[in-house]
């Protein structure tokens, strides 16, 4: 791990493109043309000045690579009116529409349990209220990108953002369900898409007793419940 040569201003990661996500192919560290330029005085007579000179700006420039970087960060604003930095990508674009968009059509006044981050894990994290419904914490990495509960209806509503991993597949709904088996609310999983384009990409994987929402067309849901919401809805 390169984190440590990042906080000393050695490296910096994605210097061309701050917005790449984690898990992206062209993710990558170099270093800064200041650790470079020390590094090239390397046993010569400035060496040792070159390395003080370094040391001593170090927190001016370990603070304008991080501005940098921040300026590709994804702000969601909780339910409670709380606003969080995800990590840039396009996976965490579609995690704040879920918070931003879904919840308040689907799920207004529900409390969020649970958001993780692609690059940061577990960005927040409810524990009390996933206690609540049978969740330890030795189980909440096994969770889905994003957990909260309507009150009013007593659902838990179960969301993965799809751009690159998978939706809510047979196995994955299957884990969830035995981790829950405790749970007393009735659980809703969803597999969250920014497009048609992606969700076609995924469709057969998808697993019966989920539903699908799209970011482009935010109004709508798909039910792959079969016969449980003829003559019903989520509403």
């Amino acid at each position: 791990m390169l984190h440590q040569f990042v906080q000393a201003g050695i490296v910096v990661y994605n210097p061309d493109d701050p917005s790449l996500p984690t898990n992206s192919p062209r993710a990558h560290y170099a270093l800064t043309p200041e650790a470079l330029s020390v590094i090239q005085t390397y046993r010569t007579r400035g060496w040792k000045t070159a390395c003080e000179r370094f040391l001593a700006d170090k927190g001016s420039l370990l603070e304008r690579y991080l501005k940098k970087r921040s300026g590709g960060l994804v702000p969601v604003q909780l339910p409670s009116g709380q606003t969080l930095d995800l990590s840039p990508g396009k996976h965490n674009v579609v995690q704040a529409a879920v918070v931003e968009q879904f919840i308040p059509r689907f799920a207004p006044g529900s409390r969020l349990l649970y958001l993780g981050d692609a690059a940061k894990k577990t960005l927040y994290l409810d524990t009390e209220g996933l206690m609540e419904h049978g969740i330890s914490m030795n189980e909440h990495d096994k969770l889905p990108d994003i957990v909260f509960f309507d009150m009013e209806k007593n659902r838990l509503f179960l969301v993965e953002a799809v751009t690159s991993h998978g939706p809510m597949s047979p196995k994955r709904f299957t884990e969830l369900q035995e981790m829950l088996s405790e749970c007393k609310a009735t659980k809703i999983y969803v597999s969250a898409f920014p497009d048609f384009t992606e969700f076609r990409r995924h469709i057969k994987k998808i697993a019966w007793e989920t539903e699908v929402w799209i970011v482009e067309v935010p109004d709508h849901m798909i039910h792959y419940d079969g016969e449980k919401f003829l003559g019903a809805s989520l509403s």
